[in-house]
């Protein structure tokens, strides 16, 4: 496949994916399961250890191919599963896409950042990666503070030459951190809009 044809096939899958959520989201919200605490709780128990998983694995490709915000995905967990549910299944499922995102642009390279992501982001966050030195305590920040793009720093740390090790420390550390900030804040927020 030539890049520009990569590129529209992953832009396709993008939006396909963020209007599956779109029309699983309305469909939520029309039978009541996103406005009713009780057909919310009975929809996610009736799935079982089922649910958990599909949740998991989804948090985990939606980090690879970005389909909604992370932050949405730190809501919705909470809001399925509860505080420390939701919690633990974002955390396993972001780390685990967050690994898969490191191992894919280990083997593709920087030719895969273009393709993923826009000019503008590769050209903000690029540099760090030829601060060789600071790249690490850079990125361990960014992970750290719910403020940059995980995911495309996750792709970009795979082009450098960050040992394994190193990166999955600052992912599983550096981590929850982040997500319960998301989560909590989403959720207030949340709350603040179904009242």
């Amino acid at each position: 496949m030539s890049r520009p044809i990569e590129k529209t096939v992953l832009q396709a899958v993008s939006v396909i994916g963020f209007f599956l959520c779109v029309a699983v989201a309305l469909w939520g919200w029309q039978t009541g399961v996103l406005t009713s605490q009780e057909r919310l709780e009975a929809l996610v128990s009736s799935l079982g250890a089922a649910g958990a998983l599909l949740f998991t694995v989804f948090q985990a490709v939606q980090v690879v191919v970005p389909v909604l915000p992370g932050g949405l995905g730190c809501l919705v967990g909470v809001i399925l599963f509860g505080p420390v549910w939701g919690f633990v299944y974002n955390y396993v499922g972001i780390c685990l896409g967050s690994l898969m995102a490191f191992a894919v642009a280990r083997n593709c390279g920087k030719p895969l950042l273009s393709l993923l992501f826009s000019e503008k982001t590769i050209q903000k966050y690029s540099h760090w990666a030829e601060e060789r030195n600071r790249f690490a305590r850079l990125f361990a920040l960014a992970i750290f503070l719910p403020v940059a793009p995980d995911d495309f720093l996750c792709y970009l740390a795979g082009t450098t030459d960050m040992t394994w090790r190193r990166y999955t420390a600052i992912i599983l550390l550096g981590k929850p951190f982040a997500i319960a900030l998301y989560s909590l804040g989403l959720t207030a927020v949340w709350q603040m809009i179904v009242r």
